[in-house]
């Protein structure tokens, strides 16, 4: 899972520091055990340091193994100078942890070390308590997870195919700005490439990849017109070129404009976005990789977070309409919802089986298939990056994904529009409060309750978040 860092400090007296040693290594041990059986991989240091240069170099082993994160490890009153200068190597987010030991002064020694680094203006969280109490490990386990989280964003590319779409202030922001808050590099690409690569993509491949959709998919509403399997085929071909490209140019995920020029003049990249996401696709399993439509970056860095947060698909949709009848918020796009969400499956015949391909609207004239299907019922966590006059913020809230009876599913999506996927959504906030305080038209989900994690990688990062 992560990588964790553990840098436990000491009493910089010789004589106290060699006394209480055998102590301060059974309370690191006990550390390095629980996160071990939680499947992290542990680093620590080789010595617990009681001199500035032991704890020079503790900081350096973290940061020559490339650790996630570091723990501050405190069980015994510890100089606080040690903390700081391991915190010039060692690579954050931090944790100031204190251990339960009421004999001697751990807590103390935390509350020092970790002010010490408030003085540097080094940021970090803090936890005190027993590790083996399972409230306390839970938000250790928590911070590592986020910690992790804006690590591994740290030198991601972005590859944007299109650029800004339908003028959309939203859904586009400067190379620089995501370099200096994410780390995160963006490559811009003409969408002619997709059509490029399209074309010298086998067409036995792509035969073979109609073949299974058409074998697995629940039903391919073929019309004639919008949809035809030669346009379905080009859907497929904008698929493989998409993700052929993300390899060759090395994308960690990316955004697809696709209005007008696409879906005007080529094909809809409906197909394209939600296999892209999906944990398989025509071949077999894969590890799904991000894609947002309208080239939306701030989209596709939220289910980034997301999906590493949940290790599953994020979905992207349109916050598209209140019923106010049934109380739930309509989270509906135009094909774009990975088929995972079909079924919450990893499994693609347990999703695709809820499939239907239709013929795309009036909107795209270039035709394709929109990838329709109602989300699978659970709880789930909502969020959306959001920029208020230039800084970023993170919406965060709760809500749940529900299902009627299938005619009122079906009469609820024909309200709005049929052939594209849906998620009927019950929000643990009111529709006004939502409405006063949500930044965009655009809104991604995963199952579970991830509420803390987001919170932790808003703080990490060093931006502003609000549960809505």
């Amino acid at each position: 899972m992560s990588k964790v860092g553990i840098i436990t400090f000491s009493d910089g007296r010789p004589h106290v520091h060699q006394e209480l040693l055998p102590m301060n290594r059974s309370f690191q041990e006990r550390l390095v055990k629980k996160l071990m059986e939680a499947g992290h991989e542990v680093l620590v240091a080789d010595e617990i340091p009681s001199s500035n240069p032991q704890a020079v170099q503790a900081g350096k082993k973290m940061q020559e193994n490339g650790v996630d994160c570091t723990i501050f490890n405190y069980s015994i009153w510890s100089w606080p100078q040690f903390t700081v200068l391991a915190a010039q190597f060692a690579p954050g987010p931090y944790l100031c942890l204190s251990n339960i030991n009421p004999g001697y002064p751990g807590l103390v020694g935390m509350l020092a070390g970790s002010g010490a680094l408030d003085n540097v203006g080094i940021p970090y969280q803090r936890v005190s308590g027993d590790i083996e109490d399972g409230s306390i490990f839970n938000k250790v386990n928590t911070f590592i997870t986020a910690a992790s989280c804006v690590q591994s964003l740290r030198g991601q590319t972005f590859g944007c195919f299109g650029g800004r779409p339908m003028g959309m202030y939203t859904a586009t922001t400067g190379t620089e700005t995501w370099m200096e808050v994410f780390g995160v590099d963006v490559e811009h690409i003409d969408q002619w490439e997709i059509v490029r690569k399209a074309e010298s993509i086998p067409k036995s491949r792509v035969e073979s990849a109609l073949s299974w959709c058409e074998k697995h998919v629940g039903k391919i509403a073929y019309d004639g017109k919008q949809l035809t399997p030669e346009i379905l085929k080009r859907q497929i071909a904008s698929y493989y070129a998409v993700k052929e490209l993300c390899g060759e140019m090395h994308l960690d995920f990316c955004g697809i404009k696709g209005q007008p020029e696409l879906t005007n003049n080529y094909c809809t990249m409906d197909v394209a976005e939600a296999f892209m996401n999906d944990p398989y696709d025509f071949d077999g399993p894969k590890e799904p990789i991000v894609c947002s439509t309208e080239a939306d970056m701030d989209a596709a860095l939220t289910m980034e977070i997301l999906k590493k947060l949940a290790r599953t698909p994020a979905l992207f949709a349109d916050v598209r309409h209140w019923h106010a009848d049934y109380a739930i918020l309509d989270l509906c796009n135009s094909g774009q919802h990975a088929t995972y969400f079909a079924g919450g499956s990893f499994d693609p015949a347990e999703n695709l089986s809820q499939v239907i391909f239709y013929p795309e609207s009036f909107y795209f004239p270039a035709g394709g298939a929109a990838v329709h299907h109602l989300a699978h019922p659970g709880k789930v966590t909502l969020a959306r990056l959001g920029r208020k006059n230039g800084g970023y913020w993170m919406a965060i809230l709760n809500g749940e994904f529900v299902r009627f009876d299938h005619a009122t599913n079906q009469e609820i999506m024909e309200r709005t529009q049929i052939e594209w996927p849906h998620a009927f959504c019950k929000l643990d906030t009111s529709i006004e409060r939502f409405i006063d305080l949500f930044p965009c038209n655009h809104i991604h989900a995963v199952y579970g309750n991830y509420v803390e994690e987001l919170k932790l990688v808003c703080e990490n990062l060093g931006i502003g978040w609000e549960m809505i």
